[in-house]
Order: structure tokens, then sequence, then C-alpha cells
């Protein structure tokens, strides 16, 4: 997809982007008109006049005030790009689980560039041994970009990255406070722990709506009649906390396990006594009374 050039210090390793998506099973649809079944074309138009404005007489204007606007050609715009470094400056090397995944936008693939096979190899390797990511900025596509590089298996995975102007706070979120009891949160882990898998297996699970999709419009290609019967949404209701665990426990097929005490001591079923067999009458009167304890004097 490009090219660009890692630099750290004066290090400079060339590299080459590659697309980590595949998009050529993704279905999508054409806008038609209703009745006569042709294809629509958008088109760009002067709201003041209604005159069809060709391509080649649009040009890109930046609004800074009411109406007023400053333009730019496609030319200026390439220079602008031109003149600003296209290397990856790494600014700094951070621990990846340091990162929250907010941040996340596309992904690309870097491989390395003619020559530069050693030189990659060991950025990787330093960074993959030290378990950090590096924190760049790249300019691409006419913008200013804070990538992530991350090393993943021989290669290294380019992370676009949000700036944090790009982010709303989570303060904006109204989050009320509310109380949990130990026993719920006893049964809240149990059920994580019933669906706890060590690790994210990202090929046990597939577009279910798109086969579905497929399926219909291979169906209604073939000219068949297709009637769905639509699912019933879940109703949003206030419920027994504990009752619903429960309820989510049995149907993973666990026994919800009691409620562990609050204290540091070991349950009441592990504190009693070894079990005896009840003595006989005969036993009990041969056995000798206890001694009384002698008082002083």
């Amino acid at each position: 997809m490009g090219s660009g050039v890692i630099s750290f210090g004066l290090v400079n390793i060339p590299v080459k982007v590659y697309s980590a998506s595949d998009s050529s099973g993704k279905i999508s649809f054409n806008q038609l008109h209703a009745e006569r079944k042709t294809r629509l074309k958008q088109q760009m138009y002067d709201p003041e006049t209604g005159e069809i404005v060709p391509r080649d007489k649009i040009v890109k204007g930046y609004e800074y005030a009411k109406d007023q606007y400053v333009v730019f050609s496609e030319e200026e715009l390439e220079q602008l790009e031109l003149a600003t470094s296209r290397s990856m400056d790494i600014t700094e090397f951070v621990p990846l689980e340091t990162v929250d995944p907010l941040y996340f936008e596309s992904g690309y693939y870097l491989g390395p560039d003619k020559g530069a096979e050693r030189a990659f190899k060991l950025l990787t390797a330093g960074m993959a041994d030290m378990k950090h990511a590096a924190v760049a900025k790249y300019v691409r596509s006419g913008r200013e970009n804070l990538i992530l590089l991350r090393p993943k298996g021989p290669g290294l995975v380019m992370q676009m990255l949000r700036f944090s102007d790009e982010l709303k706070s989570q303060a904006e979120v109204p989050i009320p406070d509310a109380t949990i009891t130990d026993a719920e949160l006893g049964l809240a882990r149990q059920f994580i722990q019933q669906l706890a898998k060590p690790s994210f297996e990202p090929t046990q699970y597939r577009d279910e709506y798109r086969e579905k999709l497929k399926d219909l419009i291979d169906r209604k290609v073939k000219g068949e009649t297709v009637t769905l019967t639509p699912v019933a949404a879940p109703v949003a209701k206030v419920v027994d906390l504990m009752e619903a665990l429960k309820a989510s426990l049995a149907r993973q097929g666990a026994a919800p396990a009691a409620a562990a005490p609050e204290s540091n001591a070991p349950p009441a079923e592990e504190r009693k006594p070894p079990h005896r067999a009840p003595r006989s009458e005969a036993a009990a009167k041969e056995a000798p009374a206890p001694k009384k304890a002698k008082g002083k004097k």
C-alpha cells in the first residue's frame, strides 16, 4: 500500500506498508430506482443555481467565518505533504498493556524494504523481548497520524491511533453508583470463570449475519419467496440480581457455589470434628466417671 522509514536515534529502517484487512467478503448494496431498477448516481450541484458541477470544477475550501472560505488546490496540499517528513519518527517506547484500545483505529502490517532485513528484525526482536511498543508520528493521506508500532510474530503492526482530543471523556457518561454484595460478586466471578478461556481465539467466531444475508441473496436470485420471522427483542427489566446470576450459571451447566465467608477462617463444614459412632449404653456405664478437680484447703 505504500512505504515509509522507521526512524529512531541515528537508525533508519525502510519499510513497506501492507493492508491487514480483507474486505472481499463484505456485502454491499447499490441504490436503485424503486420502479425501473436502474442504478442511481450521486452528483454535486450548486444549490443557488441548480447547476450540476463537474469534478474538475470542484475545489477544497476551509470555512474560517460564516460563508467565508479560503481555497486550497490539490497541488498545494500535495506540496504540504511532501514538505513534511514521511518517516515514522519514534518518540518513545511504552509497555503495550498501557495503551488503551480505545485509541486504536485501523491496523496495517509492516515488512522490511530491501536491505533493511537485519535492522528490522533487531527492532522487532527487541520490542518483543521487552514487551514494549513504539509510539511515532507518520504523515499519510494528507494528515499527520499518531501510530503505534507493535511486534507480531516476525513482523510489526502499524496501529493507527486517535489523538487524545479525538476521544470523548468517560466523565460525560452518567454512571450512578450502586451497591453490590459479596455474595453477588462471588456468583459473578463464578459465571466469568465458567466462560473464561486462556486467550482470545478470533477464528472461532464468524459473521453469522453476513452468512444469512448471503443465503437470502442466493434465494432471491433463484426467484424464491423469502419469509423471515423476526426474533423478539430482549425486554429490559429490573430483576433479582442473585436469581439472575444463579439462572445464568444453571444455563451453563454449573451449580452455584456457596457464598464464601467474609472472614479468613475456614468454612464451618471444614471446622467440624470428625464424626464418631455413638457409644452403647453398656460402654457408657463401664466408662470411668471424670475425676473432680481438687479444691484448695
